[in-house]
């Protein structure tokens, strides 16, 4: 399985649209792009693949693997990038402005379900940023 996220940057944020085979996901929002620097920047354009992951704070998520200089890099829940990230990215529901959005819980539920069908399939999953 591949995964398309397109981006767009702002100063206060940056804002994606999420598919798999030309299929519309969700949208993301993300910190803006600040260098790669861990905990305020967004990660760089590249290729990287998705896992499962626990925590006790998150329960079962997604993480991306293969980050140059940065780890535990999350998709989770969150609505607010620059109160809520820390260079994960977050699935939206509808953007609400640069690095806003709404009903992330239920994007997140969505995309965590078509990734872990195909992990448990034994596909690897591979998200591709741009």
């Amino acid at each position: 399985m591949v995964l398309i996220l397109t981006r767009t940057y702002f100063p206060a944020g940056t804002n994606g649209k999420l598919e798999c085979n030309g299929k519309f996901i969700c949208f993301t929002i993300e910190l803006p792009w600040k260098d790669n620097l861990p905990k305020v920047s967004c990660i760089p354009e590249g290729k990287y693949f998705i896992v499962k992951r626990y925590s006790a704070k998150y329960r079962w998520h997604l993480e991306i693997v293969g980050v140059t200089n940065r780890k535990y890099i999350l998709f989770h829940p969150a609505n607010n990038a620059l109160k809520e990230l820390q260079g994960c990215i977050a699935p939206v529901t509808k953007l609400s402005g640069s690095g806003l959005g709404l009903m992330s819980r239920k994007a997140f539920r969505q995309l965590k379900a078509l990734t872990y069908q195909a992990l448990d399939q034994g596909e690897r999953v591979e998200l591709i940023i741009h």
